[in-house]
């Protein structure tokens, strides 16, 4: 039962593993997203480009016309007419094509930021299983792009339905009215439809790249054990990182007792701490802090004083207080006075 729900994936995705995905290009990223905002913007785009399309193209066809009147049809000629014609519908159209490729980089930009992955592009042989291939069209993803595709065709078609409907009982006074004010009808008609079918857009939008969010943050959700294998990898074992930490602590301390037999003196509490102070005038600015412990390692610090020779003070606020700082540590100016007697006091009994 342990090793079963182990394998569940309940851990949020850490910072490699979100890397991971995106290093191949596994990013949440919503379709819906760019259409709407394609849609939107090339709404918008013919609200104020209207009037200099419906003008541009009038001329054009004015030129296509006057082009025809005395038109010799010749290869060149041909080839001539329609070079100058490309010309005039690409200036006509540039603001079109311009707007899908801005619209379309921003759109994808603004969901995913920076990101350049040729991930998808690697050549793989699972791409070529014909099962694998027929898998993804009976697959829960394939089902619910399904759903959503027909939800929005209806959707769409609905607001549209009712919006022409609206309409009807104004559409039947255009048998009266003349050939423009039929136009203009048709494209406010035309252009309501468009702004709800774009409100549409945006709300299944907002839908859709959260539930595509969520999608993706199910889908790099790690078990336990996948957990515990990315740390191994990144930050190490952490029983070798103990046992490598445990062996230079050991080496540290061994260091440090060969350190006690050069000490002048060995200052105790006496029970808890016994801290080993050396003082050369010559090479040292203050006394220095050479070996200190704790416990048991103050006990140790202790006999190898006695086996040396070195001498033992009893001086419990001394003790205590130079404990606290670390070993090569000199000795504070506050502290100077006490540390100095009981250097006085070591000295005196070798009558240096």
């Amino acid at each position: 039962m342990a090793e079963g729900s182990d394998q569940e994936r309940s851990e949020d995705a850490t910072g490699k593993r979100r890397a991971d995905f995106r290093k191949k290009g596994q990013v949440a990223q919503s379709k819906e997203v760019n259409t709407a905002a394609l849609m939107t913007m090339s709404l918008l785009l013919w609200v104020f480009y209207a009037e200099s399309f419906w003008i541009d193209l009038q001329h054009l066809v004015t030129s296509f016309l006057r082009l025809s009147a005395d038109f010799q049809v010749t290869r060149l000629n041909v080839v001539k007419l329609f070079w100058e014609m490309a010309i005039m519908f690409g200036g006509l159209l540039w603001p079109v094509f311009g707007l899908t490729l801005l619209v379309g980089f921003f759109a994808s930009f603004l969901q995913v930021g920076p990101l350049l992955s040729l991930k998808a592009f690697e050549p793989s042989l699972g791409k070529f299983n014909p099962i694998k291939g027929m898998a993804k069209f009976v697959s829960k993803r394939s089902a619910v792009e399904l759903v959503k595709s027909l939800a929005k065709v209806s959707l769409i078609g609905f607001v549209a339905y009712k919006t022409v409907s609206n309409e009807f009982d104004s559409a039947l006074t255009l048998v009266q009215q003349d050939l423009n004010q039929t136009l203009i009808f048709l494209g406010q008609v035309a252009f309501l439809v468009m702004a709800k079918t774009c409100g549409i857009m945006i709300l299944l939008a907002i839908v859709d790249f959260t539930f595509s969010r969520y999608e993706m943050e199910q889908k790099m959700k790690m078990t336990k054990q996948e957990v515990k294998e990315e740390f191994k990898q990144t930050e190490g074992d952490p029983q070798i990182k103990a046992r490598i930490r445990s062996t230079q602590q050991q080496m540290a301390r061994k260091r440090m007792m060969a350190e006690v037999p050069k000490a002048d003196v060995v200052i105790t509490n006496p029970t808890h701490f016994s801290v080993a102070v050396s003082y050369d005038r010559l090479a040292m600015g203050a006394p220095q802090i050479i070996a200190k412990g704790a416990d048991h390692l103050a006990f140790r610090i202790r006999e190898i004083a006695r086996e040396h020779k070195v001498p033992i003070v009893e001086n419990k606020p001394v003790a205590r207080a130079l404990y606290k700082m670390e070993v090569g540590d000199e000795i504070p100016e506050e502290m100077f006075k006490a540390v100095a007697e009981v250097l006085a006091y070591v000295y005196s009994l070798k009558n240096r």
